[in-house]
């Protein structure tokens, strides 16, 4: 019977989609050839409001069309063979505030349309996709989206994204293993199996991906990274309970091409070199472009207490992929995006030997071959919006695991993933009682894991489909916002279909004081995650993670509210961001170390949990003068508990605090243009104390951390050897007072997972970047 109403439910949910194409045929008719020739033109040039100066490469577009150029090194554009009519043109520039002018095209005229931009430090009008899944202005979103940058990048010399994600309020990256180095990302306490990970959109990030994907992902192919704090579920389907992370991958826009390079030098002189390429070429008619990207990493293993054990592996890396788009018509677009990755890594000891000579191995190697199509048609009047879509990616990984000389314990991992959908959006002048936007969609994801090592007797295959579908509806003005929208989704490992409901409350006082308020719901499915895939030595052993055969679901319910300050004092911007934030999870999965099995490897089960809580808050500080500094800041207060004590060792006693969650934590980033060539950045992060677990000579403990403080500087000099050619030279240091672990584990028989604080010890860099 149930399986019979699961069917059903499935064939309904992809019957809507395919209602929706036949409800609006005249959208797919849409899709017209370029507009005829009626030498219909605008050109004009971009300025700084204040000084004057022109503004190079920044972007013109005719709103709601695919047609948009930059502005040359001189700040002036050209659009030509426009079609005619009443269009509204914009120009904006990263740290400038978005201007419109809405004009009326003829044809053969040309009409000179010059703008002035006015700079800002707070990003007012900085546009996100990851609130609703359509474009809007951050300050009207119905919830906190916050922005990194491309330039976050490069003020904190990061070269991947677990280098730059910890600079937000809320976010914290931490190393899991001293011997693999795995990472997770960590949104307001809950761990990073809790977040959803997208690719432009797209759920392809799946668990084996995430281990240590954080770190595959190079900065040279990432435009901006949104993110969104509390569940997500209703518009991102499973797993989006702590938060949602949206990479957005750069596009094509101008011909250019940059070339940089930096090595990072540890205390004993072992080097992490990293180079990267990426190159745009768009042609002449904008019809077409493709944005290409490389980078090789290349780092040697470092040992910090010098017992011949490695505590930050070796990896060597390359990565090569585009991003390209071709306009099929004024009204339509499509995108297609490729990204190969391959990716070396080990730690222990005995690394001029094979894996299996080493007292302590954890070697991976790694290939990623990932891609999407996505085909975009809109109505002449924006009224209508349709999107097609699909993702795949597929990842081999062949691996060794050993804490002894062992050649059995060779093993391989694959896992493959397909994602496709549709998704239309309706706006309305007036819904009822406000301008609205009716966004709808089903989505289908399709996931093959399988996880084999012989000698440890683990031969597991997860498949795992979900068909899911949502519908949202916003009514919004400049002052109000209000959505509804909630997300229905059949996971294969799940009897019941799951209804995953959100709303929002937004209310602009003035254009300086934002008020919002949220709820929303997650759920994860009782499957294979990412940490479970993770071996790791412990005391000599291993340590295996199964899930409980009676494992159930976890839910989520997150609320939320914030309010958002903006004032300028003179020439001095202001922003101050205050939110509350408490999430509540029933059947929260937990780790229980459960004995050992035949070979005398740690077993640890995830169980079900009686339930838990995370409550806090986060403070969000920005000021600065356009053109002299900028400053941005955080700090989070928060508490995360089980609601009643948890044993995870029969050693200890329950415990209720939730390990590896610190009730304080902070960043900030300052940057300075000291002249017209020099520019500096100062930057650190700060973490309280927290639970950590600890096993050595088989005796499980618990241990409060101290806190810390990780300070990092860089300045650079920049020669600009034509007007469209600049050479960039920079230097720095990272970890300043070396705030790294003092107490790591000794010798063969270490805990790896026993690993705390900054990811590196202090290290110095230099780099040089050519671009034009």
């Amino acid at each position: 019977m149930i399986a019979a109403k699961n069917i059903l439910l499935m064939k309904s949910i992809l019957y809507t989609g395919v209602l929706l194409i036949i409800l609006f045929p005249n959208i797919l008719f849409a899709v017209d050839t370029d507009p005829e020739n009626h030498d219909a033109n605008i050109n004009g040039h971009v300025v700084d409001a204040t000084t004057k100066e022109h503004i190079s490469y920044a972007t013109v577009a005719l709103k709601g069309t695919t047609l948009g150029i930059m502005t040359d090194k001189t700040g002036h554009y050209f659009l030509k063979d426009l079609p005619v009519g009443e269009f509204t043109v914009t120009a904006s520039f990263v740290g400038y505030r978005t201007e419109e002018k809405t004009i009326t095209i003829e044809a053969n005229k040309t009409l000179e349309i010059n703008f002035e931009l006015e700079e800002e430090t707070t990003s007012l009008s900085e546009v996100v996709v990851s609130a609703t899944r359509n474009e809007t202005k951050k300050r009207e979103a119905g919830v906190i989206v916050n922005v990194i940058p491309a330039k976050l990048f490069e003020l904190t010399s990061g070269t991947n994204l677990a280098e730059t994600m910890c600079f937000q309020p809320g976010l914290r990256i931490e190393n899991n293993c001293g011997n693999c180095g795995t990472t997770q990302l960590r949104i307001n306490g809950l761990e990073g199996q809790y977040s959803q990970i997208l690719l432009d959109n797209r759920p392809v990030f799946s668990s084996l991906a995430a281990v240590y994907g954080l770190e595959q992902l190079p900065a040279a192919m990432i435009e901006r990274v949104e993110v969104i704090r509390g569940g997500g579920s209703a518009l991102f389907g499973a797993s989006a309970i702590g938060g949602v992370v949206n990479i957005i991958t750069k596009e094509p826009l101008r011909n250019s091409m940059t070339l940089s390079g930096s090595v990072n030098v540890f205390g004993d002189g072992t080097p992490d070199v990293n180079t990267a390429v990426n190159a745009s070429f768009v042609s002449d008619d904008h019809k077409a472009g493709v944005y290409v990207f490389g980078m090789i990493k290349n780092r040697d293993f470092y040992d910090h207490n010098g017992d011949g054990f490695s505590d930050i592996p070796r990896i060597k890396s390359e990565t090569l992929g585009f991003k390209g788009f071709y306009r099929t018509g004024v009204y339509s677009k499509l995108t297609a995006e490729y990204h190969h990755i391959h990716e070396m890594r080990r730690g222990g000891n005995s690394f001029d030997n094979p894996p299996h000579q080493a007292d302590i191995a954890e070697y991976l190697n790694h290939g990623i071959d990932g891609g999407g199509l996505k085909f975009d048609v809109f109505s002449q009047d924006n009224g209508h919006r349709l999107s097609f879509y699909v993702s795949a990616q597929n990842i081999g990984r062949d691996s060794y695991f050993a804490a002894e000389r062992n050649t059995d314990n060779y093993g391989n991992t694959g896992d493959r993933i397909f994602v496709g959908g549709t998704q239309y959006t309706r706006r309305f002048d007036r819904l009822w009682f406000m301008p609205a936007e009716l966004t709808g969609g089903v989505e289908y994801a399709f996931n093959d894991m399988s996880d084999k090592y012989a000698s440890l007797n683990r031969d597991m295959r997860q498949i795992t489909s979900v068909v899911g579908g949502f519908l949202q509806n916003e009514w919004k003005t400049g002052r109000f916002g209000i959505l509804v929208g909630a997300r229905l989704d059949k996971h294969s490992l799940m009897r019941r279909p799951v209804f995953s409901p959100r709303g929002t409350f937004r209310y602009n006082m003035t254009d300086m004081v934002n008020f919002r308020a949220s709820y929303s719901s997650g759920y994860r499915a009782p499957q294979a995650y990412n940490e479970d895939l993770h071996i790791e030595a412990v005391g000599g052993t291993l340590g295996l993670i199964v899930l409980d055969p009676a494992l159930k679901p976890e839910y989520s319910h997150s609320v939320s509210a914030s309010v958002d300050l903006y004032h300028n004092f003179g020439n001095l911007h202001g922003n101050l961001l205050i939110e509350g934030f408490h999430t509540v999870l029933n059947d929260v999965f937990m780790l229980e170390k459960t004995g050992e099995d035949d070979r005398g490897n740690y077993v640890y089960t995830r169980r079900n949990a009686s339930g838990a809580r995370v409550a806090g808050v986060n403070l969000e500080a920005k000021t600065g003068i356009p053109n002299v500094f900028d400053l941005q800041m955080g700090y989070t207060l928060q508490q995360s508990r089980y609601k009643k004590p948890e044993q995870w060792s029969e050693m200890l006693r329950p415990q209720q605090k939730i390990f590896r969650a610190p009730d304080s934590y902070g960043y900030f980033v300052a940057d300075f243009t000291v002249s017209h060539h020099w520019k500096a950045s100062l930057f650190g992060n700060y973490t309280g104390s927290m639970l950590v677990k600890h096993t050595l000579d088989n005796t499980d403990m618990e241990k409060n951390t101290p806190d810390f403080f990780d300070l990092g500087t860089k300045l650079s000099y920049h020669f600009h050897l034509s007007a469209s050619v600049e050479l960039e030279i920079n230097g720095g240091a990272k970890n300043i007072f070396n705030s790294f672990q003092k107490d790591l584990d000794y010798g063969q028989n270490k805990d790896a997972a026993y690993t705390y604080g900054p990811a590196s010890p202090r290290l110095f860099f230099v780099g040089a970047k050519f671009s034009m």
